[in-house]
């Protein structure tokens, strides 16, 4: 300085020599004069300046909202830092060092800066700044000041002075310091997150009555709120986007998904299924998908336009999946390829940097800076490290969704484009499970692909850094290591194997459980429950044989995974000493954390590669699926140019068509079973003019329902032309056996048409709200054929294809229908009408007679009636009944008129979500179904194996310390070398080699001290691997036994169940039960509770170390364990609501899948096949919006667990640091603590994760639970003094008999009182829902009396066994249902009856001759039946009852879907069987029950006429009599 006393001053403020007033650097740091005055002083003046230019800002006094939370922060931090800065000034005063003026200066500046500072927030938070963060060029004038801490804490931590306790004036002003460096901190976090909402700025016009000119804004709802976008880079970061969701979960308000966030926009499925479909594309052309930056564009159309658009967007070509998927997604899976490589290399920091901290506390007198800069590295390194995964992890989620909804969509796409004959190759469950199973495990390859490459670069990294810590010692472990590998691939394919065929028999197993549940009423009226409990129990017991050996294995693999590194490490120790080295701390701590991340790539590789291999397999069964050939209409339909063309309907010329394709063969193994016995339709020629009626006639099995098919383009046409007007216009179609949807009877209807008043009251002149269950289950036939119709006919189109919707209604209903809808209704429509009812027919403009596949002739109905040789010459009706009935018939016969019973929008009622936590009961039950005394020896063998790994630890430190204290004592010089390392450095200046030392050091090392040490440590290592085994084992064993006994319980009580329970409950809803649920009972739950018990005793294991070695840690953990509380508390309620809504929402997509599947054929004749579409796009959003939000949630605690677990860490060692410089520290002690304390975030996120898994896994055992206590059961007692031939006579009667199906609807039968005699034959007639079949199950005991009784041989059968009674009568009832099997199956489950008499019966019902075409009694049936005609299967379930030797008989219209020539043979065929029994029969057909004895006539629940046919017929006031309608006889 040239100014001599500018320089006097400088040295008399700095207490510097004068020759030098101002040096920057000083014993080797920035001199204090520089660090106060330049990089104090200034900084705090242009804050003063600057802050000062803001104070004269105009305010305003209408804002009267409460500070933001950023600015409040701010404001009170710089209040504390002048409180701080003032205090400092202070001190320095009284200290009265040399350099006292310099502190008192600079700290006199900071105090007026940061009060201006104060002064310009409170002028702020009165502005428009208030809703920002305030001007950028104060935060950059804070930002400066950082230096000035920094090195001021660096000054005081360098002079000893300040860090000693006996200067406790100096020691204050290092703790001052150090607060304002927090404060500091807080400040620029106050400043990142401001903390601004939009609802705060309300403008008020008024201070006195403070109402706002704008309605203040109310926080929007969750589910109006778009996740993610829009967020800030913080926000994106810690997820506090999430916030407002978690905390509507925390206050138990999420409880439907509408109430979670909407996806971002580039996860919406519209989105997502268009970019694939242009990639898809863009693979079938050979080129790059074009205009690149319109990858995710928004719609500039309104939404109805896109969807309409998005609709018609179909996959074409046979183009490679994967190629698609790669197209599609490769790109940004490979950037995050980028980020796991950065994820790996912050891993290895961890260890590296333990390794050096540990070297430093074994070093005596080892700089103070270089440990603060060890805790500081280990600080950083752990931070960056769980930011980075945390990223990585949520976007490979984010892909994973995208792949998931691609995937789903084109499934669902391609199963309403492929052709009937193709997916034939298919059974409905083999689908489904595509759209599930499959594409799972191919959306799990996502998580797998960057395990495969990553896993063995950590592995290889691992052993580098092992080799550098013990040289070749660590080879010894390495080899048991790599033996395990190919023991470990061993384990993982026979697993896989295993793990395939349980598979198979749980799918044995679940398709026999539907065909339970859809024969549930047969299964009761034939009392066939014990036979099929054997049957499921048989597949269960197999099953369950591959689930023991799964969990063997699994249990052989949980061994080696918990006994592997405790094996290793004594291998490479005993190794190393042998080896003549001396072990230190920092050596055998860095070794056991390597070693532990060294497992980690080994036991999951063979995982991995099974997920690949596995996600490898479904990809070629869905690629398979999507080789099948389309339905190709254009060529499927001839364009005719005839000069009459206008005139024609459907014109078929030498028409020759095939269930089976040309493309089935490559189907393969189903192509037997289709083709066996399939009929062909040959030689078809049919002309059928505009708006004619034709009826197709024809006996059972003749190929009439095959004739519609083929018009509906669902057949395969090997030749001849058929041209259909207005073909794209489609068809309203009413096939034979009614498909209806899960919806209310007007949903049905509408089939997503408009509704049009008129329209409606034409089709439906009464109430449709009433919900119809699944497949109709709460619906008669006859009502479920009427709804069909009644669809078709809603559907307005040019031409209706009809097959027998009268078979199923009665003479009066088929009347009304033909005449009021078929005749009226859809007059000047082409109708083509299928149907066995012959008095019809001469209403019909032409009539088509069909024989084995072929029309033999058309014509007109005097030409072809004479032809079809029928008793039945029905007259027509005497014009004055016809009259007389006529008005009555305007209003009483609606198309649906029984279908207003109730008003209840769902008696099926939506499956109830279970709210807030689990009970305990949910625990116990588990509990108990493992066996109380195996559970509590689980827990015991966990609690010893976990004691004893860490006393194996404890005593490697105890051998270390002793060691130490050993060669301190003896010999200082020699250890000294080995103690004190080089930094560990990945390259070593000594070369890679360590040399390899004399034979003489084996000998003299082994000493019998070190003998002593490895002798104890290898006792306590194998004893924990003798616990791992125990624990292992018994756990396997354990959880076979819970599965076991869970599924019989339930199956137990679900076959026991009420009918009613079956008609109000959805069959899917049960049928989870025994699919998902048991899977997550079997393997699932154990799997995650495995997990989760190893987490819990591994924490206390690891607290318990911790806490012994370095005590003080417990001041800092119990904070920490406070907030880890408070934020898994915050995340679990929400995370277990999600979960739940995950499961809730996924349902309907397959359910939906499902019935599209089985609906195919009406779906695709009314060209709906767009909005159904729509439909499952919309299904799918809403399950992805759920999964979305349930795997932030999961990042959202990651991010903050790995922030707990830096904080453990850094504590550590903080406290190792302070307490090294103050008293002594055990290094063996301190690398342990350390070492556990690495894997404690690990540890923590995976206990919540863990325990939140394993409460979702067992809301399956509360389900299971649910049913196998809460299910109404049929009685079970049995009547012991029951003689074993009753009843001997079969004499019946009703005693005023009421019943209701369920409460609160009306009585299905009111007050029945008639006695039938023994061997009598009783016709029962009547309109449909008058309670016919109700009779039937009062009898059968399917549904129990409200009052009365009824008497079988003079006993009233309330007081006899259910399962007594039903085995004593016999029933053919109204739906035909097969089961899936063998003829013989269906005909004698429980093997009876000889294969003759089985013969006999099916030869007396007339199928001999088709069963024989098809391969005998050991010919398979087909799933429900499907290789039979409906007529067919009808004579089967007859061949059924003729078998059974009861002396009742109940026939409910049993040959409704029959011809009438087979008709009256069966009949013939029943009376004589049954000559001496009693015969109830319930018929739509009179010329049925005219043979009689009595005739019953029900009406409204009640009994209306009850004589001989004859008596009834001569009264003209009879029903009956109308019914017979003008027969003499």
């Amino acid at each position: 300085m040239s100014d001599p006393w500018l320089s006097e001053l400088v040295s008399g403020l700095c207490h510097t020599p004068e020759d030098n007033p101002f040096p920057l650097w000083q014993d080797g740091h920035v001199s204090p004069c520089f660090n106060q005055l330049v990089l104090g002083a200034v900084p705090h003046a242009g804050m003063a300046v600057f802050s000062a230019c803001y104070l004269g800002m105009a305010r305003s006094n209408l804002l009267h909202t409460d500070a933001p939370c950023g600015w409040t922060v701010r404001l009170v931090s710089a209040l504390l830092v002048v409180l701080l800065f003032t205090t400092d000034a202070i001190l320095a005063g009284v200290l009265q060092q040399g350099d006292m003026y310099l502190d008192i200066l600079a700290d006199s500046w900071a105090i007026l800066a940061w009060l201006v500072h104060c002064s310009a927030i409170a002028v702020f938070l009165r502005t428009s700044f208030r809703r920002t963060r305030g001007p950028p060029l104060l935060l950059a004038m804070t930002l400066l000041l950082v230096p000035n801490i920094v090195l001021t804490l660096k000054i005081y931590c360098n002079s000893k002075e300040y860090l000693s306790l006996t200067e406790p004036l100096k020691l204050a002003r290092f703790v001052l310091t150090s607060a304002r460096a927090f404060l500091l901190l807080v400040y620029l976090l106050a400043f990142a997150c401001p903390c601004i909402g939009d609802a705060e700025y309300t403008l008020h016009i008024n201070t006195v009555d403070g109402s706002p000119l704008l309605p203040e804004s109310t926080e929007p709802d969750t589910g109006e709120i778009v996740a993610e976008d829009g967020s800030s880079c913080l926000s994106r970061l810690f997820y506090l986007w999430l916030n407002p969701l978690l905390r509507r979960g925390q206050q138990g308000d999420l409880e439907k998904p509408h109430h979670v966030y909407h996806l971002p926009w580039t996860l919406r499925t519209r989105v997502v299924w268009r970019y694939f479909h242009r990639c898809w594309e863009a693979c079938r052309r050979g080129a790059g998908i074009h205009n690149q930056q319109d990858q995710w564009a928004r719609p500039v159309s309104s939404v109805k336009g896109s969807d309409h658009e998005e609709g018609l967007l179909e996959l074409e070509g046979d183009v490679g999946l994967l190629r698609v998927l790669h197209k599609a997604f490769g790109l940004r899976y490979y950037i995050l390829g980028v980020l796991k490589v950065m994820v790996n290399m912050s891993t290895f920091a961890g260890p590296l940097l333990l390794s050096s901290l540990v070297n430093f506390i074994e070093e005596k007198g080892s700089p103070y800076s270089k440990g603060v800069l060890c805790v500081l590295g280990l600080c950083a390194s752990t931070l960056v490290s769980s930011v980075l995964r945390n990223i990585y992890v949520f976007q490979i989620s984010k892909i994973s969704l995208s792949a998931r909804a691609s995937l789903v969509s084109a499934i669902y796409g391609k199963a309403l484009q492929v052709s009937s004959c193709s997916l034939a190759g298919f059974t409905l469950g083999e689908v489904v499970n595509l759209m599930s199973t499959d594409t799972d495990r191919v959306v799990n390859f996502f998580n797998s692909f960057h395990e495969l490459w990553s896993l063995p670069f950590c592995f290889s990294v691992t052993l580098y850094l092992l080799y550098l810590q013990v040289g070749v010692a660590f080879l010894g472990g390495l080899c048991v290591a790599l033996v395990l590998v190919p023991f470990n691939k061993f384990l993982a394919s026979r697993i896989l194997s295993n793990n395939k065929h349980m598979l198979k028999y749980k799918d044995n197993r679940v398709k026999l459980m539907t065909e339970i549940l859809f024969g549930i009423r047969v299964i009761k009226f034939y009392n066939w429950e014990p036979h099929f409990t054997q049957k499921v129990a048989r597949y269960r017991e197999r099953e369950l044989s591959h689930l023991k050996n799964l969990k063997y294995l699994d249990a052989m693999c949980v061994y080696t995974w918990a006994a592997l590194p405790v094996v290793i490490c004594v291998l490479t120790f005993v190794t190393y000493v042998l080896l003549g080295n001396q072990l230190t701390a920092a050596k055998v701590f860095t070794t056991v954390a390597l070693v532990g991340m060294l497992i980690v790539p080994l036991n999951a590789f063979p995982w991995v590669l099974n997920g690949i291999l596995e996600a490898k397999v479904s990809l070629e069964r869905i690629q398979r699926f999507f080789k099948l050939t389309n339905q190709d209409l254009q060529a499927y339909y001839a364009l005719v140019s005839s000069e009459d063309i206008h005139h024609t309907s459907i014109l078929l010329s030498q028409g020759t068509f095939s269930w089976q394709g040309s493309d089935c063969r490559e189907v393969g193994e189903t192509e037997n079973e289709v083709g066996k016995g399939s009929l062909l339709l040959h030689s078809l020629n049919l002309h059928v003019t505009k708006g004619s009626l034709v009826a197709v006639v024809g006996k059972v099995g003749c190929g009439k329902s095959s004739l519609l098919a083929a018009i509906t383009g669902e057949l395969s046409r090997l030749s001849g032309v058929l041209y259909v007007a207005n073909r794209e216009a489609g068809f309203g179609l009413a096939s034979q056996e009614p498909w209806i949807q899960h919806a209310s009877v007007r949903d049905n209807i509408l089939f997503g048409k408009d509704y049009s008043a008129a329209l409606y009251q034409a089709v439906l002149p009464n109430g449709d709200k009433t919900e119809v269950g699944e497949n109709g289950v709460t619906l008669s036939g006859g009502q479920k054929a009427r709804l069909a119709l009644a669809r078709a006919v809603y559907m307005d189109k040019e031409i209706y294809l009809l097959d027998d919707p009268l078979a199923a209604v009665d003479t009066d209903v088929a009347e009304h229908l033909m005449k009021k809808c078929i005749l009226e209704l859809l007059r000047g429509k082409t109708r083509i009408l299928c149907t066995h009812r012959i008095e019809f027919v001469d209403k019909a403009d032409m009539v088509v007679l069909m024989d084995s596949g072929t029309i033999i002739k058309t014509g007109t109905p005097a030409e072809i009636l004479p032809l079809i040789q029928s008793e039945l010459k029905i007259g027509e009706k005497d014009h004055k009944a016809e009259q007389k009935d006529e008005e009555q018939n305007e209003d009483k016969i609606g198309s649906l008129p029984d279908l207003c019973v109730d008003d209840d929008p769902d008696p099926c009622g939506a499956e109830q979500k279970r709210v807030g936590g689990l009970a305990w009961g949910v625990y116990k039950t588990y509990w108990f179904a493992v066996g109380g005394m195996l559970a509590a020896s689980i827990l015991m063998s966990l609690l010893l194996m976990q004691a004893s790994k860490n006393v194996s630890d404890w005593w490697l430190s105890h051998w270390i310390s002793s060691l130490k204290n050993n060669s301190s004592s003896c010999t200082n010089d020699s250890s000294s070398a080995d103690l004190v390392r080089p930094h560990m450095l990945l390259f070593s200046p000594g070369g890679l080699i360590s040399p390899v030392p004399s034979m003489e050091a084996f000998l003299t090392n082994t000493t019998s001290d070190v003998r002593f040490y490895l002798t104890i440590y290898s006792s306590i290592a194998a004893s924990n691997t003798v616990f791992t085994a125990l624990r292992a084992f018994l756990f396997a064993y354990g959880v076979v036994c819970a599965a076991f006994s869970i599924h019989n319980r339930l199956l137990d009580r679900v076959l026991k169940a009420t009918v009613t329970f079956f008609d109000i409950t959805p069959l899917g809803r049960i049928l989870n039960r025994f699919s998902s649920d048991l899977y997550s009972v079997d393997d699932s739950l154990p799997f995650i509770l495995n997990i989760l018990l190893a987490n819990i005793f591994g924490l206390l294991g690891m607290l318990v170390v911790i806490s012994y070695g370095l005590p003080w840690v417990l001041v800092p953990l119990l904070p920490l364990a406070l907030l880890y509380h408070q934020t898994q508390h915050f995340y679990r309620h929400t995370s277990r609501e999600l979960k739940r809504l995950c499961s809730l929402t996924l349902s309907p997509i397959y359910s939906h899948f499902s019935e599209t599947l089985a609906g195919l054929g009406t779906i695709r004749a009314s060209c709906s096949t767009a909005r159904f579409r729509e439909e499952n796009s919309k299904r799918l959003e809403q399950n992805q919006r759920c999964l979305f939000v349930s795997n932030a949630a999961m990042q959202w605690l990651d991010i903050r667990l790995q922030l707990i677990g830096v904080a453990v860490v850094t504590v550590l060692g903080v406290i190792a640091v302070i307490q090294h410089q103050y008293s002594f520290v055990d290094p063996g002690l301190l690398g342990l603590s350390l070492s556990y304390a690495l894997s404690i975030t690990q540890l923590l996120s995976g206990l919540i994760f863990s325990f939140t898994q394993t409460e979702m896994q067992l809301v399956s055992v509360e389900r299971t639970e649910e049913y196998s206590t809460e299910l109404p059961s049929e009685p079970q007692q049995l009547n012991e003094q029951l003689p074993a031939a009753w009843p001997e006579q079969g004499s019946l009667e009703f005693c005023n008999v009421v019943l209701a199906y369920r409460d609160g609807l009306p009585n299905a039968l009111d007050g029945v009182s008639l006695v039938v005699q023994p061997g009598e034959k009783i016709g029962i007639v009547g309109r449909t829902g008058s309670g016919k079949s109700t009779m039937f199950l009062a009898l059968f005991r399917m549904v129990e009396l409200k009052q009365g009784q009824i008497l079988l041989d003079q006993l009233d059968i309330s007081t006899v066994g259910v399962a007594q009674l039903r085995s004593r009568l016999a029933i053919i009832p109204q739906d035909p249902f097969l089961f899936s099997g063998t003829i013989r199956d269906n005909l004698d489950p429980s093997k009876r009856h000889l294969d003759q008499q089985l013969l006999d019966v099916l030869d007396q019902c007339h199928l001999s001759t088709v069963v024989c075409r098809m391969g005998g009694l050991d010919a398979e049936v087909g799933e429900r039946g499907k290789f039979f005609s409906a007529g067919q299967r009808q004579l089967l379930c007859l061949a059924r009852a003729l078998l059974t030797q009861a002396k009742v008989l109940c026939i409910d219209e049993a040959t409704a879907s029959v011809d009438q020539k087979t008709d009256k043979l069966l009949q013939q065929t029943i009376r004589q069987t049954f000559q001496d029994k009693t015969v109830l029969t319930i018929a739509h057909r009179i010329n049925t029950i005219m043979d009689c004895d009595r005739v019953l006539v029900m009406h409204a629940g009640k009994v209306v006429e009850f004589d001989t046919p004859t008596a009834l017929c001569q009264t003209d006031t009879s029903i009956f009599h109308r019914l017979v309608g003008g027969r003499g006889d």
